[in-house]
């Protein structure tokens, strides 16, 4: 993709929001905390409480600090107007573009797979099962859970916009395996493969 480009120019802001996004996430559900008194017993809801909310705020974490570094690499090759080079930087630019699609598709799928689980969790908190004797927690911690509630948001959007850089991934790495393409090669599943 050349450095300049429409698509190029779009996968930097996208990266960005996601970050953003998934930064947000975690930090709203990390900070989360409350305490309440019940039954003259003074209780604090955290994060750690729900094991689904931790696993949630790391992958959240972990996901920013990836497009981070994604970002920082297209505002590098966007500063270099970096579009080919010679066969070897080619080369590179294929596995590049190969370990970029297999981690865009790892972190949407953590991401969007860590929130369901989470949103499933809370979900009992929010209306308890009676047929466990899980009573409800959100009514009693009602900051707690629209602070979570938001973090979980923020996740979302962010798994939502890392599904559509995957997209941009898929195009970038197939785009390179069209034989009519200028940077055409071997390209595409097969690169991948030999790495």
């Amino acid at each position: 993709m050349a450095a300049g480009s429409p698509p190029a120019r779009m996968e930097c802001v996208l990266r960005g929001a996601c970050a953003a996004m998934a930064a947000a996430g975690a930090l709203l559900l990390g900070l989360s905390a409350q305490t309440k008194t019940v039954l003259f017993i003074q209780r604090k809801a955290v994060p750690k409480d729900v094991q689904a909310l931790w696993v949630l705020i790391v992958a959240a974490s972990a996901a920013a600090g990836y497009h981070v570094v994604q970002l920082a690499r297209c505002l590098y090759m966007s500063r270099l107007g970096v579009a080919g080079g010679g066969a070897g930087c080619r080369r590179l630019s294929r596995g590049i573009t190969c370990v970029t699609f297999l981690l865009d598709k790892g972190c949407a799928y953590m991401v969007f797979a860590t929130t369901v689980a989470a949103l499933q969790a809370c979900f009992v908190g929010l209306v308890g099962v009676e047929a466990l004797q899980w009573s409800k927690l959100c009514n009693i911690y009602t900051r707690f859970c629209e602070q979570a509630a938001a973090g979980m948001l923020c996740s979302m959007l962010a798994a939502g916009g890392m599904a559509v850089l995957s997209a941009f991934s898929d195009r970038e790495l197939f785009r390179r395996r069209r034989p009519g393409s200028s940077s055409a090669g071997d390209g595409g599943a097969r690169q991948c493969a030999r790495l």
